[in-house]
C-alpha cells in the first residue's frame, strides 16, 4: 500500500481570540481517501494546513508514518497540496506547470519528458501541454493542478476545497475523476470540503467538524445512517429532528449469539404523541433524547396503509408543500400546528409521471421503528 499513515494527536490552534482547533486528534490510514467535512470556519482548512507545514499549531503531535513532522517545513514533508484556486502560473504552459518541481531538483530533460507525459496522461491532458492556464477551462486547470501535485510522489495528498469554483455538473465529474485518480495511484488523500455529498460520495471514512471539535468519525455509511449529535444529523442530509422522552423500554430478543442487545424504545415527541424506535444505546425510562427519521425512508399514501406491524409508525398530516424535482418530490406534510416532517418520494418507474399527492390532500406518513435513530441522550 502506498502512502503514509497520518496521526495528529491532541492538536489545538488559536488566532487571537479564535479557537480554530481544539485538542483534536485523528488517524488517517495509508491510502485512505479521507474527508474533513464542515461549515465554513469549522478549523478543517486550519486542520489541512498545519498538516501541510503552512501553519503551526499550538499544541499537539503530527506524525506521518511515525516520524513527527512538526517542526519540518513544507518541502521536506511528504506531502503536496492542490488549493481552491488552482495556483498556477499564468505565463508558463501546462507542461512547464507540472515540470516546474521537477525543474528545481535540476532533473534531465529526458526524466521531465517522461514523467510529465505520464501525469498528463493520468488526468487526460495529454493534448493540452502546450496551452497557458488562460485557454483552459476551470475542469483543465484542476486538473493541471493536480497533475503538478502528484509529480513529485508525495505520500500524502492535501486537497482544499479543489472543486468550490467548478459548477454542479462539473463538480460530480472532477469527482469521478478524483476518485479514480487515487485508485490508481493509490497514495493517502486528505480532502477538506463543506459539501457533504462530495464527501459522502468518494470518502472511505469522514470527519464531521464544527467550531474546532471533531464531532464524528466514521464511514460514509455510519455518518448518514447514525449520526452522533444533532448537528451531525442537520448537517449530513436532510432529516426530521426532534426531542422526546423516552416512556418504555424493551429488550428484544438477539437474532444471533454474536449480535449486541437492541433494544424497542416507546418515544413520547411534545406535540406529535407516541413514536416506538429501535436502539443498541441502553436508554433509560425517563431520559430526554434526540430523535431522527431521514425523510426518504418515510412513506407517504392517502390510504391508510393496512398493516398491523407494531414497529411501524403512522401519522396523519395535510401536505403544506409539495415541490417535484423531476426524480423525486419532496412533501412538506403538516402534522400539527407546532410540526411539520418533511417526506421524500423517489420517482423511480417510468409510469410514474409526478405525483398523485398534491397540495392540501390528506396523507398517512409511516415507517418501521427499525429506520428511525437516537441520535443522542440529553444530560
Amino acid at each position: 500500500m502506498k502512502g503514509s499513515d497520518v496521526v495528529i494527536g491532541g492538536i489545538s490552534k488559536t488566532f487571537g481570540d479564535f479557537t480554530a482547533l481544539n485538542d483534536v486528534s485523528l488517524e488517517i490510514k495509508k491510502g485512505e481517501f479521507f474527508s474533513l467535512l464542515g461549515p465554513s470556519g469549522c478549523g478543517k482548512t486550519t486542520l489541512l494546513r498545519i498538516i501541510a507545514g503552512f501553519e503551526n499549531p499550538d499544541s499537539g503531535t503530527l506524525t506521518l508514518d511515525g516520524s513527527n513532522v512538526l517542526f519540518m517545513p513544507p518541502n521536506r514533508r511528504q506531502t503536496n497540496t492542490v488549493f481552491q484556486n488552482y495556483a498556477l502560473f499564468p505565463h508558463l504552459t501546462v507542461f512547464e506547470n507540472v515540470a516546474f518541481s521537477l525543474r528545481l531538483k535540476n532533473a534531465s530533460s529526458t526524466e521531465v519528458k517522461n514523467k510529465v507525459g505520464e501525469y498528463l496522461h493520468l488526468v487526460q491532458l495529454e493534448g493540452h501541454a502546450h496551452k497557458k492556464p488562460n485557454q483552459l477551462s476551470g475542469g483543465q486547470k484542476q486538473r493541471v493542478a493536480i497533475a503538478r501535485a502528484l509529480i513529485n510522489e508525495p505520500s500524502v495528498l492535501l486537497l482544499d476545497e479543489p472543486l468550490s469554483a467548478l459548477d454542479a455538473k462539473l463538480r460530480q465529474h472532477m469527482l469521478i475523476e478524483l476518485d479514480t485518480i487515487h485508485d490508481k495511484i493509490g497514495i493517502t488523500f486528505i480532502y477538506v470540503t463543506h459539501d457533504q455529498q462530495e464527501a459522502l460520495s468518494v470518502s472511505d471514512r469522514l470527519a464531521v467538524m464544527n467550531q474546532g471539535d471533531i464531532l464524528q468519525i466514521g464511514t460514509p455509511h455510519e455518518i448518514y445512517e447514525s449520526p452522533a449529535t444533532d448537528f451531525v444529523a442537520r448537517f449530513i442530509g436532510e432529516t426530521n429532528l426532534t426531542d422526546a422522552t423516552a416512556t418504555k423500554v424493551e429488550k428484544m430478543p438477539p437474532l444471533s449469539e454474536t449480535d449486541e442487545p437492541e433494544y424497542m424504545v416507546e418515544l413520547e415527541v411534545p406535540d406529535l404523541g407516541k413514536i416506538m424506535v429501535t436502539t443498541v444505546d441502553e436508554v433509560q425510562t425517563g431520559q430526554l433524547v434526540s430523535f431522527t427519521i431521514r425523510p426518504e425512508k418515510i412513506v407517504i399514501t392517502k390510504e391508510k396503509p393496512s398493516t398491523k406491524r407494531e414497529d411501524i409508525n403512522l401519522l396523519q398530516g395535510i401536505v403544506d408543500e409539495p415541490i417535484y424535482s423531476g426524480f423525486q418530490t419532496k412533501f412538506y406534510v403538516k402534522i400539527t400546528d407546532k410540526i411539520t416532517m418533511k417526506v421524500i418520494k423517489q420517482h423511480a418507474n417510468y409510469s410514474d409521471e409526478g405525483p398523485d399527492i398534491r397540495w392540501k390532500d390528506s396523507v398517512y406518513l409511516s415507517w418501521s421503528a427499525f429506520d428511525g435513530y437516537i441520535v443522542e441522550v440529553k444530560k
